[in-house]
């Protein structure tokens, strides 16, 4: 009786043995790695009316986005550069209060000098500097000894930065802070980009007493 129950014994435990091999080889990972016991594996990729679809969708976009976009970039640049030289008036007013001295603006391309002479090319570059005898000249010998004060480089695009006072070559402010040597309704330096837009256009309205920038076509400024 000892040796049936033994031998029972082994023959259920090679049975169970035998049974998990089989339902392994079946069921399990792999059974999966030969290619049983679930679907083959197919390759993934884009149908053509897929790949069209994306395309079409994204030319869509490019159409809609790419004009909003230069219109933000050009719009920020005219932007900063016309708040630039506004800035620099409103220091030299503050400076001519401050030092009870004149302080002029002019147009230079060296940094030291209003140069070239009588030049309405703003976007070439400009100063703010003491301007004793208020001529629009800086003077290093006494009695007049002149000091620039700011220097601001030339644009590096192609905008234009004129005044629409062919005459006027600087900007001069008093010791009360008021400019002096200007009409009623001031001068305007106008900013023009290429191609040429009124969307863009940009104007600086210097007065006698305040200083306001201006878009294309409102107030004083022009749309072409």
């Amino acid at each position: 009786m000892r040796v049936l129950v033994v031998e029972d014994r082994v023959v259920s435990m090679r049975s169970f043995s035998e049974t998990r091999t089989s339902s392994s080889m079946t069921d399990g990972p792999m059974a999966t790695r030969l290619g049983r016991g679930g679907p083959a594996r197919q390759a993934a990729g884009f149908t053509l009316v897929e790949l069209m679809t994306v395309l079409t969708v994204i030319g869509i976009l490019m159409a809609v986005g790419v004009p909003s976009f230069k219109y933000v970039t050009n719009s920020n640049r005219v932007s900063s550069e016309v708040n630039s030289l506004l800035g620099d008036m409103m220091y030299a007013r503050a400076e001519a209060i401050k030092e009870g001295i004149n302080v002029s603006v002019c147009p230079s391309t060296d940094g030291a000098t209003c140069f070239p002479v009588n030049s309405t090319a703003w976007q070439n570059g400009w100063i703010v500097f003491t301007d004793v005898n208020a001529n629009g000249t800086v003077e290093a010998t006494p009695p007049n000894n002149d000091t620039v004060l700011r220097v601001q480089k030339a644009f590096g695009g192609t905008d234009t930065f004129t005044s629409d006072t062919a005459t006027l070559y600087y900007v001069t402010f008093n010791r009360g802070g008021f400019a002096t040597g200007l009409t009623a309704n001031g001068v305007n330096f106008v900013i023009r980009t290429t191609p040429a837009s009124v969307t863009w256009i940009r104007c600086l309205n210097v007065t006698i007493g305040i200083s306001t920038t201006q878009r294309g076509g409102q107030g004083t400024c022009p749309t072409s």
